[in-house]
């Protein structure tokens, strides 16, 4: 997807999602979504990634695997972030799984706690969907969370 040199925040409400969907960019990379409850002010509406995520809400399978992010983490973070971003749509992984795919020990409390940090501050959800993931934490809200689920037969 070719948003090069798009800098700014765009939002839209979507039928059947109980909040907005609020995507930040910054040099043609996305950099933050965020669910606020209406759509700010300040906010254009009209972007191409806005359209995308309003037919994968009506239930067209989307992976945004070709969206450009920026992410801004820590590397333990960004590991656990990639993992998550390989897990198919449709598909869940369990918190234990995840940890074992970055290579981390899952029985050890430090490594199970990296990775559920990264889950709860993941900075992009729904291009990296931590809906998916079986016993959180999750940096989306419980309501959007439950209706990415449905979407995706989870």
């Amino acid at each position: 997807m070719d948003t090069s040199g798009v800098s700014g925040v765009f939002a839209r409400e979507y039928d059947g999602l109980e909040r907005s969907v609020e995507v930040g960019f910054a040099g043609g990379r996305v950099i933050a979504i965020s669910f606020p409850e209406t759509v700010p002010d300040d906010a254009d509406t009209d972007h191409t990634l806005l359209d995308r995520i309003g037919d994968y809400l009506r239930g067209e399978r989307d992976h945004f695997d070709d969206v450009d992010t920026g992410l801004t983490v820590p590397t333990e973070e960004r590991r656990v972030l990639d993992a998550l971003r390989e897990v198919p749509y449709g598909e869940s992984v369990s918190v234990s799984r995840l940890t074992r795919t970055v290579g981390l020990d899952d029985n050890d409390a430090d490594d199970l706690g990296d990775v559920k940090s990264a889950l709860r501050e993941n900075p992009i959800p729904i291009l990296l969907a931590d809906h998916r993931v079986e016993g959180g934490p999750y940096a989306t809200p419980q309501a959007v969370r439950a209706t990415l689920r449905r979407i995706e037969g989870i």
